[in-house]
């Protein structure tokens, strides 16, 4: 079984053809917000240099995120371009659970990514009996708190989402013992996961219909604002701008009359 894996849900973008567990060929590198001018020419290198034919393969994998909005897109719609192209059966794998499919751990796996506005994607997973990567908790996307709080047990937790914590967080729960913090080298999304966990999904017929939807989490700016607030209302909030603007004015004034 022979698969071309597409990973572009974060500014690093890798590309990956197998065929079974033996890597045909790979290449990753930072797109930057660039998937749209480097995935097709990547695509046609390792095509080239693993001497596989588009129509010799089994199918196409694509990471589905969550992550950047522009990679995931231009991965998806290069997918989606295959498929119409060739017939091949298009599979869909979440990001995170791409990246916990690397890790073999008796703990709870947390991989993490970073998302804007300061904010994390996170979700959690176990090995179960057959090693297969079951979730326990669903994707999420929140701050260092909403994290924090869903941890219950000492968990395995990586990625650049965790990077990118305070470093008064990450002490917090090392010393509390809650996490246990992985290797570098799993830090990255790769397409060999999503390869890996895509073709499992193949051989169960679990393929992307006519309609594909990215795995998008973004909450709604209101509740982001909400948060920061410390729970006021948008209401409220306008209310205490006034208020402060009504303060600010009066304190120059004040300090014109002195002069």
């Amino acid at each position: 079984m022979k698969i071309l894996a597409i990973e572009t849900a974060t500014m690093w973008q890798s590309v990956a053809i197998l065929d079974e567990n033996d890597i045909l060929a790979q290449h990753g590198q930072e797109a930057d917000g660039a998937h749209g001018t480097v995935l097709l020419p990547t695509i046609d290198r390792l095509l080239t240099q693993s001497q596989v034919k588009l129509h010799e393969l089994s199918g196409l994998v694509c990471s589905a995120g969550p992550g950047s909005f522009t990679g995931i897109r231009v991965g998806l719609a290069t997918g989606l371009g295959l498929r119409a192209a060739t017939g091949l059966p298009l599979v869909l794998v979440p990001t995170l659970e791409a990246m916990a499919w690397n890790v073999d751990s008796t703990l709870p796996i947390c991989p993490l990514l970073s998302s804007r506005r300061g904010e994390v994607y996170w979700a959690i997973f176990r090995r179960g009996m057959d090693r297969r990567v079951e979730r326990v908790v669903g994707e999420q996307v929140g701050t260092e708190q909403a994290f924090v709080q869903s941890l219950h047990e000492p968990t395995l937790v990586f990625g650049a989402g965790w990077a990118t914590m305070a470093p008064e967080t990450h002490d917090r729960l090392a010393k509390a013992g809650m996490v246990t913090v992985g290797p570098d080298h799993l830090c990255t999304p790769s397409a060999v996961s999503v390869a890996r966990v895509g073709m499992s999904r193949l051989q169960l017929g679990e393929v992307a219909g006519e309609v594909v939807t990215p795995l998008y989490l973004q909450r709604a700016e209101a509740d982001i604002q909400y948060e920061r607030s410390g729970g006021l209302s948008p209401v409220a909030r306008r209310q205490s701008r006034v208020e402060r603007k009504t303060a600010e004015r009066l304190v120059r004034g004040r300090n014109r009359s002195r002069v």
